[in-house]
C-alpha cells in the first residue's frame, strides 16, 4: 500500500508540474532585423525589426544614424504584433547604426542598437 501511495503522489505532482503555465519573457528583445545585424547590403528600402514578444507601437522609437548623421526615415509601421517597419530613403555607402526602444505589451521597456553597412553598387 505504501508504494501505491507514493506512486499516486508522484503522479499527482508530475501532473501539476505539466499543467502549470509556461514562464513568460518579461521584455521584448530584438530577435532579428532586416538588414541583418552586422551585415553589408545594397541600399535597403526598409528596415524591419522583429521582437521576441508583442510590443506597443505607440511607445516605440527607431532612429537610423549614418555617416552624415541622422537619416530621415518614414513613419513607424506595425505590420505584426512583435514587428516594426520603417521606410528608408536611398542610403549612400557607409556604416549605419540603428537605435531602437520599445515597450512590450506587459509594459516593460527595452532598447538597443546595432550596425549594418551599405556597400557600393
Amino acid at each position: 500500500m505504501t508504494s501505491r501511495l507514493r506512486f499516486a503522489s508522484y503522479m499527482v505532482s508530475m501532473s501539476l508540474l505539466f499543467l502549470r503555465p509556461p514562464p513568460t519573457d518579461a521584455h521584448a528583445f530584438l530577435d532579428h532585423a532586416d538588414p541583418r545585424v552586422g551585415s553589408t547590403v545594397p541600399s535597403p528600402s526598409a528596415l524591419t525589426l522583429q521582437f521576441t514578444e508583442s510590443i506597443e507601437p505607440a511607445f516605440c522609437r527607431v532612429e537610423v544614424v549614418g555617416p552624415a548623421g541622422n537619416i530621415e526615415i518614414g513613419p513607424i509601421e506595425h505590420p505584426g504584433p512583435a514587428m516594426l517597419r520603417v521606410a528608408l530613403p536611398p542610403l549612400p555607402p557607409g556604416d549605419y547604426t540603428v537605435q531602437w526602444a520599445v515597450v512590450s505589451v506587459d509594459t516593460h521597456p527595452t532598447g538597443g542598437r546595432f550596425t549594418f553597412s551599405v556597400k557600393h553598387p
